[in-house]
């Protein structure tokens, strides 16, 4: 399938919809905050073994009642050996009324293997690892297409779009309050990976396209998006529709880190061809002239 869309021409549009889009996702961080899970805010886990699998619905809804906070419950290894992670409380006499709570709801055969308080100084350590990691990932990508394609602008167009798709998914979590968790920093991380590895293949075709052609750069830009069009709609489609089957299908779960992904798919996608591409030329990219 051929395309022939000037996307040079809407760059515009499209550098203003991502100007207001990243800050309206800071805006959205700094009012909104962040839905921090137990990974980084501290609680209470629990491991337990029931003697029968248990049916996960009927627990998230018995356990809920009880009005303790926020509670994940997933299987942990085994069916029948299930993990609750409860959200951290005010006053360690809180904690120990949450445990009774607890066990007071769960049958009396239940085997309880661990009970462990995460406190919030592990926390504060996993939301700066958290943040190195993204740091230092988007920082390698920079320097890998820098020298990959031997111009600062491409490694600098990649790095503000992958920055564009960062921001403005942390944005997402803040606007719908999805728990924020070790997953999420995988989504982010997953996300990046994602938008890095489309916007390679289209400034790979740009690089052959500069060998070949003596067209201007815009055209050439155009020329090149449109040659991996195809390519990319399937990639986001079939990915897309793995991940939509995850969501209805995979619990509650991996829902956050599911939606999450959607999101950054269809931004990362967009970033690629509207945001990557044109700053290469905003960036004052010049070709060399052929002798």
């Amino acid at each position: 399938m051929k395309f022939n869309i000037d996307f040079h021409k809407y760059r515009k549009i499209a550098f203003l919809l991502s100007i207001i889009l990243t800050f309206y996702s800071l805006f959205l961080f700094i009012k909104n905050n962040l839905n921090l899970g137990i990974d980084f805010k501290g609680g209470i886990m629990v491991e337990a073994g029931f003697s029968s699998e248990p049916n996960l619905s009927v627990l998230r809804d018995n356990i809920s009642k009880l009005s303790i906070g926020n509670v994940e419950i997933q299987e942990f290894g085994d069916p029948r050996n299930i993990l609750f992670r409860i959200e951290k409380q005010d006053k360690e006499k809180d904690q120990k009324n949450v445990i009774n709570k607890l066990k007071a709801e769960l049958p009396e055969d239940i085997d309880y293997r661990r009970i462990e308080f995460v406190g919030p100084k592990v926390g504060k350590e996993l939301q700066i690892m958290g943040f190195k990691a993204v740091m230092f990932s988007l920082m390698a990508m920079f320097v890998y297409i820098w020298f990959r394609f031997s111009g600062w602008q491409f490694g600098l167009g990649a790095l503000i779009a992958l920055f564009h798709d960062v921001i403005s998914t942390i944005g997402f979590f803040s606007l719908t309050q999805i728990e924020f968790n070790l997953a999420s920093i995988a989504a982010i991380l997953t996300i990046a990976g994602y938008s890095i590895n489309d916007t390679v293949v289209v400034f790979d075709r740009v690089r052959e396209n500069l060998v070949k052609t003596d067209s201007n750069l815009s055209s050439l830009l155009n020329k090149s998006i449109n040659q991996t069009l195809s390519r990319t709609i399937m990639t986001s489609l079939t990915t897309l529709l793995a991940l939509l089957a995850l969501f209805i299908f995979g619990g509650e779960v991996v829902r956050g880190f599911v939606s999450a992904m959607i999101w950054g798919v269809l931004v990362g996608t967009y970033s690629s061809i509207f945001i990557a591409s044109p700053l290469i030329i905003l960036l004052g990219f010049v070709r060399e002239k052929k002798n």
